[in-house]
């Protein structure tokens, strides 16, 4: 499980995530990559929203069920965060559950840590609220995280709405001459600016051949062998 995939607050009332699916009727090459915009309809966040991407499935999820990956909510049947981490189990809270309160959230990896506070900010604690869903475009915020864009997704780009006016010039009565000339003038350089890495985003790691330097106001720091983030 990536840390970039954890949930993201973009406005008082709206979020984006991730999250396993299971949907009635509907097999995983269906869902995942998918987008779905969640209308929560009880608990602390009656009316809040979340545009989350399908990025996993599992036989013990329920039909219609959506499964937010949040860190410190539990580390649940597979265990790769202490290995990861090189960190005890205890400090993920319980098995099924996680973390208790916000302020066990700074006993997490660093990398982890915003994910969990914003169980405590944004979703306030809530405890499996019910939901109302639709699928919808995924958003490029989304899609930049994860890597992953289905072939059957809905175009983004709007249609013209009217066909482009081309004109044709007419050529001139009498054929022109090209007086060749020859310059000593070096030509520019077209090298571009190396890439930066945005804020949040992967900046290093075994493997990594993407940008190794960020935008300014961050600093690329490393989490461990394979992973580093613009924070």
């Amino acid at each position: 499980m990536c840390s970039k995939y954890a949930p993201i607050a973009v406005s008082d009332t709206l979020s984006y995530g991730t999250v396993a699916v299971a949907l009635a009727g509907q097999s995983e090459a269906q869902t995942t990559c998918s987008c779905y915009e969640l209308t929560f309809t009880n608990t602390a966040v009656k009316g809040k929203k979340m545009i989350v991407q399908a990025i996993n499935t599992g036989a013990d999820l329920g039909g219609d069920h959506f499964d937010i990956a949040i860190p410190g909510g539990g580390l649940g049947i597979f265990d790769g965060c202490t290995r990861q981490f090189s960190v005890a189990e205890s400090i993920f809270g319980q098995r099924y559950g996680g973390v208790s309160a916000a302020n066990q959230c700074s006993k997490l990896p660093a990398l982890m840590r915003a994910g969990c506070n914003w169980r405590f900010t944004w979703f306030k604690n809530a405890d499996n609220p019910a939901l109302t869903y639709k699928p919808v475009t995924c958003p490029a915020a989304l899609t930049a995280r994860t890597g992953c864009i289905r072939k059957d997704a809905p175009a983004t780009v709007p249609k013209p709405t009217s066909k482009p006016v081309t004109t044709t010039k007419k050529p001139a009565s009498k054929p022109t001459t090209t007086k060749k000339t020859t310059s000593t003038k070096k030509p520019t350089s077209t090298k571009k600016p190396a890439a930066l890495a945005k804020k949040w985003s992967q900046c290093g790691g075994k493997g990594w051949t993407g940008p190794t330097k960020c935008v300014a106001g961050s600093t690329c720091k490393k989490g461990n062998a394979y992973y580093s983030q613009c924070l």
